[in-house]
């Protein structure tokens, strides 16, 4: 048996899965071997597994032996291993070390590196992977790397023509299951003359 994982947060006494004897008289169903800390519970006669705990999930996978055991004679049993696996769930939003930059960008640069951005996200695996990019990129004038956070300009600014001024809005995304998750910060960038 190998049930569809669970969350880290599933509450106690969720159902798991339901074992099943094909037997011509009534079987006991006990958890055998493998689940030392004790993680889940099944009914005796129903062979329907059940958490008994709050998961952790370093302790997972889980692999442990149900027994069905004749009601009448305990020589006669088998035993089927079950394979759990918890699913780590995406806790934490990326953060920005702060929420507003100020850059300064002289007019007539050439397209240029203005700032490396980084997030972190205090969760491992695809959950913590981040992404980078643009809400409002001004017409294109600005562009992000989405592996490194690396903020560019792609053109020139002309100081007399063009604001003197652009709040660049960039984002850091996760990789989470359940559901993706952001965090942004604003780049103010200011054209010198």
């Amino acid at each position: 048996y190998h049930p569809a994982p669970l969350s880290e947060k599933t509450p106690t006494n969720t159902f798991v899965v339901e074992i099943s004897a094909l037997y011509k008289l009534p079987v006991n169903y006990s958890i055998a071997s493998g689940d030392e800390k004790g993680y889940f519970i099944i009914h005796s006669s129903s062979g329907i597994v059940r958490t008994s705990k709050n998961l952790e999930l370093e302790d997972f996978p889980v692999n442990f032996k149900v027994r069905a055991t004749d009601s009448s004679n305990a020589a006669i049993f088998n035993e089927v291993e079950v394979k759990i696996e918890v699913i780590d769930e995406n806790n934490f939003p990326p953060v920005f070390p702060s929420s507003l930059l100020e850059e300064r960008l002289p007019e007539h640069s050439p397209a240029t590196q203005i700032v490396q951005l980084e997030a972190q996200d205090n969760d491992t695996g695809r959950n913590g992977f981040l992404t980078y990019g643009i809400l409002n990129g001004h017409g294109l004038k600005f562009r992000i790397n989405e592996t490194t956070g690396v903020l560019y300009s792609t053109a020139s600014f002309d100081y007399e023509e063009e604001p003197t001024e652009y709040q660049v809005v960039v984002y850091a995304e996760d990789d989470g299951i359940p559901e993706k998750k952001r965090g942004y910060c604003t780049v103010v960038i200011k054209i010198t003359d």
